[in-house]
């Protein structure tokens, strides 16, 4: 097949507004690489304030429309939400059919790489005897990597905090302050943070359970200022305005890690526990690429461990690490990061080697 695939892209908002935002950056990103692409989603409400400008080549349709569409070159489920069982048949009843691929959540967990790019052969329902194939996102060059827009590590470089916090109506920080942006779920011990801050801080609350903070006594020293909802680009800039990150979710946690700054990362809580397994693999992970000491490492896996409320993990703040060894170490995360190819790129020459149009690159 020659020429440029169209792709259909599904998304269910379940809550928050991780899996949209994945799903918005991918089509933009696809969109970017001269895709067709359908965005097709049971809820597009976050993109007015995530995305108000959309994107040339993007498409934004409502869940149920798609039962009458006709099927592009490549099916995009995110984190297996399933298209409408009328699309698979549509899909099955293709000439060529679609290439058909699941795109599951970012973990760290050492089984991604062996599951990355397996097929599963459907034996029933209205795609039976087509073939869906797992797309794992990872920090790994044996998975599907991290989304990454071109030249992002080169305009990070270029900004100018100051000009940009100014910009946004918020107040630069003082001379002895560090900038801190929170965007957290409930659960995580935000009352305690500006206590635990023990220095001159200047808190960036985002939307949530943090913006709490603005109505409590704090300590001295300790300044905040609300945020509104961001759109993506500008939540970006937040945190390349920040001297430390505390972030949410996984769309927060791969901007974070681009950013190259001490980020606190908060997992999405589930009740078998499931999220302390990848936080102690993301832990791993991070003290490896990141060439980290040990005792580096070790500090930053307790304050993680705290903030997610691990098991046996320390019931307050256990302390912080050497501020320039830990940005140091962030930095070069990112920068061993980036030599991978990021996760755009990798699913075009997926969806290609499995039979998608080629073209596209310009």
């Amino acid at each position: 097949m020659q020429g440029h695939a169209t792709w259909d892209l599904f998304c269910r908002v379940v809550d928050n507004y991780g899996d949209i935002g994945v799903c918005w950056r991918l089509a933009e990103g696809l969109a970017a690489m001269r895709q067709q692409v359908r965005l097709w989603t049971d809820d597009a409400s976050a993109l007015r304030w995530m995305a108000p400008q959309g994107a040339a080549g993007v498409q934004v349709g409502h869940w149920g429309a798609a039962e009458a569409a006709a099927p592009g070159d490549v099916v995009v489920e995110a984190f297996a939400c399933d298209p409408p069982p009328a699309f698979v048949a549509a899909m099955a009843a293709r000439r060529e059919a679609p290439v058909w691929i699941n795109l599951e959540y970012l973990s760290a967990e050492p089984w991604v790489e062996r599951c990355h790019g397996l097929p599963s052969p459907q034996a029933a329902g209205p795609g039976r005897g087509m073939t869906k194939w797992f797309f794992h996102p990872g920090f790994t060059p044996g998975t599907g990597g991290l989304l990454r827009e071109a030249g992002l590590l080169q305009e990070r470089d270029a900004f100018d905090r100051a000009t940009w916090l100014a910009g946004q109506g918020l107040p630069g920080p003082n001379a002895d302050e560090q900038v801190v942006s929170l965007f957290c779920y409930p659960t995580a011990p935000w009352r305690e943070l500006p206590a635990a801050l023990n220095r001159p801080s200047l808190l960036l609350l985002a939307q949530g359970a943090a913006q709490a903070l603005a109505d409590l006594p704090l300590p001295p020293g300790i300044r905040t200022a609300t945020l509104p909802w961001m759109t993506q680009h500008d939540f970006d800039r937040l945190l390349w305005a920040s001297d430390l990150n505390l972030v949410r979710g996984e769309d927060s946690l791969a901007r974070a890690l681009w950013a190259g700054k001490p980020t606190l990362w908060q997992l999405y809580p589930q009740d078998d526990g499931a999220h302390i397994a990848k936080l102690e693999a993301f832990l791993s992970t991070w003290a490896r690429l990141s060439g980290a000491t040990e005792e580096l490492a070790a500090r930053q896996s307790a304050l993680l461990r705290w903030w997610n409320g691990a098991p046996g993990a320390p019931q307050r703040c256990p302390g912080w690490p050497d501020g320039t060894a830990w940005t140091a170490a962030s930095t070069r995360l990112a920068m061993t990061l980036a030599q991978h190819p990021d996760l755009v790129s990798a699913l075009l020459d997926f969806a290609r080697r499995k039979g998608a149009p080629e073209g596209g690159n310009g």
